[in-house]
């Protein structure tokens, strides 16, 4: 076994990177923070190739003197901690005194700084842990980094870096999150030489929010303000029913920190038990703040995760501050409905025929031939302007396309397997489960699981051929994205108007919905985007597997593509048994969920004691 041995101070320096610098976003992370903490009132950030050649952080800040700045690229250097017991009344965003030597040691490190009140500023050159030349430099008050080829000098890490879609998303995500954390702070990001966002300094949370993710994201929030025995919640919460399908847009910050926190994720989800469905999760940009002593920062190295000394109460607070909101707002909702009931306003089937024109089923990607489409009468509406969408028509369970349809109900054979069982339709209880009487005993179907399996196959089968009903909208619908969901879906709009759609780039981070697949509502297309992009987001829809990229796209449409009415007669759940069991899985939904269960004579008697 080899004796134990003391490292070089370049390999110490390279392990340590690793701890702190785990990407580019890191790198960036890293030098905002020490921006922040050092007054700055603008900053800019500027990278290439997802970081890998280029990062540029340059602020305002106070700057530093020569010795301050050669002191700060020596291990555990720190201007912000002196003691141990400072950690329990931090007011900084940083205090690790290893990011400057650690992203010196793997990169080609430019610092240029200066101080008010000095003559001229330092600039440092560092390349691989080792100086190149210390010297003065003329620049403005603030500090200016530069780091390029970072883990050149660390191949094996470099080579675990994603793609530079990947890495430049990860660098957006972490500067705007401290955009929001500061909204008083004028912040610019320069991608490959593009400005992706320029936010001037705003005085409230609400404008910093319109500016980075676009005004539609902005109108689904309402301002939450509440405070108890030494805690406080400020910020924005998303209105009941606006919810998304991932968490990217939940984003909490504690005592100013932009921080992952399962406390206080896990409250906003319980506050919105009743205000969304189950696997929605709220929008929210909230701020928690309390006793720093009661707060434990330092339990990730890079200080993303946080502790807090009495979860129960933090948790209680955030749940009883949110609820109370929400109540608020159902009480003015119900109250301006009662006041307007004397002036309900009707919506007649014209004004769903001149919203959408079905197109016969053509494969979007291969071009089409737009419609003859009627003129319609009334007022015009700007095509920037968002239309009024019609109250969706529930009676049918999903609507057909006009010029592809499916068969009918009446004309699917049941399997053997189907018609073996010879299920007698009983009856429909609380709208969702339809009752069936068998030779064997008793049958529960869920009408909807069993839908989204007809739909999620039928869909497939749309999606492998190519050929995806659609339809034309008369008003494009607009939709504004941040710069993160702009980017995945221009990388993704080929493989989107595939499947049904006609999205076209209408502006820096804002696009036009012009078509939609036949069985969407005009009305789900924004929301189901979002999901889709959430999906991209996650990995769920894989480039590289375009098959399985379908698979989910499916699996996400056919939860949209059903629409149960209140009630369904025999024939109508006689004939969704029959669509069910000539699927390939009858027994569960995509979901995974089951379509049906049985209770045979023994399962009931043994419930009845008999």
């Amino acid at each position: 076994m080899a004796k134990v041995r003391i490292l070089s101070d370049r390999v110490a320096n390279q392990i340590a990177a690793g701890e702190v610098i785990e990407r580019p976003a890191a790198v960036v992370k890293e030098l905002v923070e020490n921006a922040l903490d050092a007054g700055a009132t603008r900053i800019e950030v500027e990278f290439r190739h997802g970081g890998r050649s280029l990062m540029r952080i340059e602020d305002n800040g106070h700057g530093m003197s020569r010795d301050d700045a050669l002191l700060a690229l020596e291990r555990h250097a720190t201007s912000k901690i002196a003691e141990a017991a400072d950690l329990d009344r931090l007011g900084t965003f940083g205090f690790r005194g290893e990011a400057l030597p650690s992203i010196a040691s793997v990169s080609r490190f430019l610092l240029q700084t200066r101080e008010a009140g000095s003559d001229s500023g330092t600039e440092i050159l560092v390349n691989g842990g080792k100086f190149v030349h210390v010297r003065d430099s003329g620049q403005p008050v603030g500090t200016r980094i530069e780091v390029t080829h970072l883990f050149n000098s660390v191949p094996a890490r470099r080579k675990f870096l994603k793609t530079d879609q990947t890495e430049s998303a990860h660098i957006t995500q972490c500067v705007r999150l401290y955009a929001l954390a500061c909204p008083q702070t004028s912040f610019t990001l320069v991608e490959d030489g593009r400005v992706s966002f320029r936010s001037p300094e705003c005085p409230t949370l609400a404008e910093r929010v319109t500016e980075i993710f676009g005004r539609q994201i902005a109108e689904m929030l309402v301002p939450v303000e509440a405070g108890e025995a030494g805690m406080r919640l400020s910020g924005l919460i998303g209105r009941p029913g606006a919810g998304r399908s991932t968490r990217h847009e939940m984003i909490t910050f504690v005592n100013g920190r932009p921080v992952d926190s399962r406390t206080l994720n896990y409250a906003l989800i319980e506050s919105y038990h009743e205000s969304l469905p189950k696997g929605r999760y709220p929008l929210a940009f909230v701020f928690f703040e309390l006793d720093p002593s009661a707060v434990d920062v330092n339990v990730h190295p890079a200080k993303r995760e946080v502790r807090f000394r009495n979860e129960t109460a933090v948790r209680g607070f955030v749940i009883r501050s949110v609820l109370q909101r929400l109540r608020e707002l159902g009480v003015a909702a119900a109250t301006a409905s009662a006041e307007g009931s004397a002036a309900p306003v009707q919506i007649g089937r014209a004004a769903i025929s001149i919203f959408a024109q079905p197109t016969a089923a053509r494969p979007l990607a291969a071009g089409h031939t737009e419609n003859s489409l009627p003129q319609p009468i009334g007022p015009q509406v700007h095509p920037m302007t968002p239309p009024v969408f019609p109250a969706r028509t529930e009676s049918a369970p999903y609507r057909e396309a006009a010029a592809a349809p499916h068969p009918s109900p009446s004309a699917l054979v049941p399997t053997p397997a189907a018609s073996a069982r010879a299920w007698r339709y009983v009856g429909l209880a609380h709208g969702s489960y339809a009752l069936f009487e068998t030779a064997a005993g008793l049958v529960l179907l869920d009408r909807r699981a069993a839908h989204e399996r007809v739909w999620y196959e039928r869909l497939q089968e749309q999606f492998q051929r190519g050929e995806v009903p659609g339809q034309r909208l008369l008003f494009p619908l607009p939709v504004e994205l941040d710069p993160i969901g702009a980017a995945l879906l221009l990388d993704r709009l080929k493989f989107i108007n595939a499947h049904g759609f006609e999205i076209g780039e209408f502006g820096r981070n804002f696009f036009r919905i012009e078509a939609v697949p036949a069985w969407m509502e005009p009305a789900d297309a924004e929301p189901f985007l979002r999901d889709v992009l959430g999906a991209v987001r996650e990995g769920r829809l894989p480039e590289k597997n375009p098959d399985l990229a379908r698979e989910e796209l499916a699996r996400l449409a056919a939860a949209k593509a059903v629409r149960l009415p209140a009630s369904a007669g025999e024939a109508e759940l006689q004939g969704l048994v029959a669509q069910l069991f000539a699927t390939r899985v009858p027994l569960t939904s995509p979901a995974g969920r089951p379509t049906y269960i049985e209770l045979n004579h023994g399962e009931l008697a043994r419930r009845f004691q008999k």
